[in-house]
C-alpha cells in the first residue's frame, strides 16, 4: 500500500490529466467537428488539464491556469462553456484535491480561498446569459442575468462548492493517511531506539559491575604481590644479585599492572579514554623492565617516524607488550629478542622475533591442532582496530609476529593504499631482523593456518 501511494503521489495528477482529457475526447468526439482546435471547449479543457497536471508540484502554477481559464471567459478571449461543457470546470476541483494531499497549511488555505472565488465566478459565467445562457437543466428565463442569478445562483454556487468540498475532502484524507504511516514508523523507530538504548543501558551496567568486581579481585591482588615482593627484597640482604633482581622485577609489574587495569576500569566506566593510555615513547620502559627480566632484547628502528593516532600508538603498545610477555612466558629467562620498528612502508611495521624453547619447537612439530590462547587473536584484533594487520607463527628456531598499522601518506608523497596495493609484504622484511628463513604470508587463508600452529603463545 506504501508504494501505491508514494507512485500516485508522484505521478496521480499527470496520470489524472491524462484521463480526464481522454474521457472529454471520447465523450464529445462526434461534436468537435472537423478539429479539436475549432471545438468551443478546446482551450478550457487544455487549461483545465494543466491545472490538473501540475497541482502537485506546483500548486501556484495550477490555480494560475484556473485563474486565467476564468478572467479569459470573462473578458471574451477564451470561448464560454456551452450546456454541455460546464463540468470542464470540475478540472479545478480535481486540481484542488491533490493540492490539499501534497501542499502545505499555507497553500490550502490560499488554494481554498481561490476555489471558492472561482465557483462563484463559475456560477455567473454558466448562468449570464452573456456567456452560459445556464447549464443544459437550467431553462433561460430570458429576462437578464438578475432573475436567473437570484432563481439558480445559489443552487448553482452550492453545487458547485459541495464539488469542491468532496474532491478537497479526498486530498486531506490522503494527506492525513501518509501522516498517520509517517508517523507510525516514527513511532516505530523510536521504540526501536528506545529499546536498543535500554540493551546499551543494560551492557553499561554490566560493564560496570564487572569492572568494579576486577577492581575488588585484581587490585587487593596484584598490591599483594607489589607488598610482598618489595617487603621480601628489603628484609633478605643477603640473598643473592639475580634474586633481588626477580624481586624487584616482580614489584615493578606488579604495579605497572596495577595501573594498567586501573586504567582500563577507569576507561570501561567512560568512554573507554578516560585515563592516559600509553603511547610509542612508553615502549623504551617496557623494554628496560622487561630487560631486568632476564631477556635479552635487541631493539632497531629504520625510516623517519611518523605521528600516530592515540588509539594507533597504543595499539602497538600492547602488541608490543604481548609478544615480550609471550616471549619470556614460552622461552623463559634469557630468550633472545629482536625488536624493529620500520618506517619506511606506508605505514609503521612492527617485526618481533623471539626464539623457541626446544620443547615448544618439537610440540609445534608434533600438534597443530592444541588451543590457541587470548594473545594472539586480542593482538590482532587490536592491530584491525588500528586500521592495519598482524601475522604471526613459528618460523625454524623462531616465533615470528609483524603488525602494520598504516598512517596515511608518505613522507615521500606514495599514497598508502597505493603501497598496499602493490603488494607491499613487510613480512620479507623480518628476514634481516633476526635469524632463520623468512615467514611468508599473503592473504588470509595462509594467515589462518598459521593461527591453527600457535598451539599455545598468547
Amino acid at each position: 500500500m506504501e508504494s501505491v501511494l508514494k507512485f500516485t503521489k508522484r505521478w496521480g495528477a499527470p496520470l489524472v490529466a491524462v484521463v480526464f482529457f481522454s474521457l472529454w475526447c471520447v465523450g464529445e468526439a462526434g461534436r468537435m467537428g472537423d478539429s479539436f482546435m475549432v471545438w468551443p471547449g478546446g482551450w478550457p479543457l487544455v487549461l483545465m488539464i494543466l491545472a490538473i497536471a501540475t497541482a502537485m508540484w506546483m500548486p501556484y502554477l495550477s490555480l494560475s491556469f484556473t485563474v486565467v481559464l476564468l478572467i479569459g471567459q470573462l473578458t471574451h478571449i477564451v470561448p464560454a462553456m456551452e450546456s454541455n461543457h460546464w463540468a470542464i470546470y470540475v478540472g479545478s476541483f480535481i486540481a484542488l484535491s491533490f493540492i490539499f494531499w501534497g501542499a502545505s497549511r499555507r497553500v490550502r488555505w490560499i488554494a481554498a480561498g481561490i476555489n471558492v472565488l472561482a465557483a462563484a465566478v463559475m456560477a455567473f459565467l454558466i448562468l449570464s446569459w452573456r456567456y452560459g445562457d445556464g447549464v443544459g437543466w437550467y431553462l433561460p428565463l430570458n429576462y437578464g442575468d438578475r432573475p436567473m442569478l437570484q432563481e439558480y445562483g445559489l443552487q448553482l454556487f452550492a453545487l458547485l462548492l459541495l464539488i469542491g468540498v468532496c474532491c478537497g475532502l479526498v486530498g486531506v484524507l490522503l494527506a492525513q493517511y501518509e501522516e498517520r504511516g509517517n508517523l507510525f514508523r516514527a513511532k516505530e523507530l523510536a521504540q526501536r531506539s528506545l529499546m536498543e538504548t535500554e540493551i546499551a543501558l543494560v551492557v553499561e551496567q554490566e560493564r560496570t559491575r564487572i569492572s568494579r568486581d576486577l577492581h575488588d579481585v585484581l587490585a587487593h591482588s596484584l598490591a599483594v604481590i607489589a607488598a610482598q615482593a618489595d617487603g621480601t627484597r628489603y628484609l633478605s640482604k643477603d640473598q643473592p644479585k639475580s634474586v633481588v633482581n626477580a624481586l624487584e622485577t616482580i614489584a615493578s609489574a606488579a604495579r605497572r599492572a596495577l595501573i594498567d587495569a586501573q586504567r582500563v576500569i577507569e576507561g570501561v566506566g567512560g568512554d573507554g579514554m578516560v585515563a592516559p593510555q600509553p603511547q610509542l615513547n612508553d615502549i623504551p620502559a617496557l623494554v628496560e623492565g622487561m630487560q631486568r627480566g632476564s631477556l635479552k632484547i635487541n631493539s632497531s628502528e629504520s625510516g623517519t617516524a611518523v605521528e600516530l593516532s592515540t588509539g594507533q600508538e597504543m595499539a602497538v603498545f600492547r602488541i608490543v607488550q604481548e609478544c615480550l610477555t609471550n616471549a619470556l612466558k614460552h622461552g623463559g629467562r634469557g630468550t633472545d629478542v629482536r625488536l624493529h620498528f620500520d618506517w619506511s612502508g606506508p605505514g609503521l611495521t612492527v617485526h618481533v622475533a623471539s626464539a623457541m624453547a626446544v620443547a615448544e619447537t618439537d610440540i609445534l612439530e608434533v600438534s597443530t591442532t592444541s588451543r590457541i590462547g587470548r594473545g594472539l587473536p586480542g593482538m590482532r584484533e587490536r592491530a584491525h582496530a588500528a586500521g592495519g594487520w598482524m601475522t604471526a607463527g613459528p618460523d625454524g628456531e623462531h616465533f615470528r609476529v609483524a603488525a602494520f598499522v598504516p598512517y596515511g601518506i608518505r613522507a615521500n608523497g606514495v599514497d598508502g593504499d597505493d603501497a598496499l596495493a602493490a603488494n607491499w609484504n613487510p613480512v620479507a622484511a623480518m628476514a634481516g631482523v633476526g635469524r632463520g628463513p623468512t615467514l611468508t604470508v599473503e592473504g588470509h587463508q595462509d594467515e589462518a593456518a598459521i593461527e591453527g600452529t600457535t598451539v599455545s603463545r598468547g
